[in-house]
């Protein structure tokens, strides 16, 4: 986990959209200090990369859970600071919301995730990308390869309809990412960016 925080984003968010995991107008329950002196806080999944943030806001901000808010440069919501954190530094509240985020930012964003089928490399000489996927082995991958090789596929049902055994590719995706968001000691990471080091 990055334990770098600043006073306002940097370059590397510039205009990033992020969905408002949890909300907690008082703070962490574990922070000591009086109720006042604590600062609202909102977890927050990028939709580009997967990064769960903490973001420090100012007081009486605008933020509901489930809310798309700008995390970049420029935001419209009141950031003092932003730091990354881990799954598990995640509040309960964070957790249970998750899910539903994943799905909603992998449907809402159907051709880029298509694009992932259409563009997926091998990895090594014995892995490729598709093989990360849940349920993926090597016939199901070799039957994507050979469809998308005749032409590109344009959305879900399309993946679906024109590769046999690949039931809701959507679903296989969304699986994917939540390892990736839970898991810390995975070798390869496709959606999820792993966290700077400092």
């Amino acid at each position: 986990m990055s334990n770098s925080e600043s006073g306002e984003p940097d370059s590397q968010t510039g205009d990033v959209t992020g969905v408002v995991l949890d909300f907690l107008p008082h703070g962490r329950a574990e922070d000591d200090r009086p109720q006042y002196e604590k600062p609202p806080l909102a977890f927050v999944l990028t939709e580009d990369e997967f990064r769960l943030l903490e973001l420090e806001l100012e007081d009486d901000p605008d933020v509901q859970i489930g809310d798309r808010i700008d995390v970049g440069r420029g935001a419209d919501t009141p950031i003092v600071s932003r730091r990354d954190v881990e799954y598990d530094d995640l509040p309960s509240g964070a957790r249970s919301e998750i899910d539903y985020v994943v799905e909603e930012i992998v449907a809402r964003n159907e051709e880029r995730f298509t694009d992932f089928y259409n563009d997926a490399q091998p990895i090594t000489l014995r892995l490729h990308q598709l093989n990360l996927l849940p349920g993926i082995g090597k016939k199901l991958r070799n039957n994507i390869l050979d469809e998308r090789d005749q032409r590109p596929f344009q959305s879900f049902s399309d993946l679906e309809s024109r590769v046999s055994g690949l039931h809701n590719p959507q679903e296989v995706l969304v699986e994917r990412i939540l390892e990736e968001l839970r898991e810390d000691d995975l070798k390869y990471r496709t959606f999820v960016r792993e966290d700077e080091q400092d």
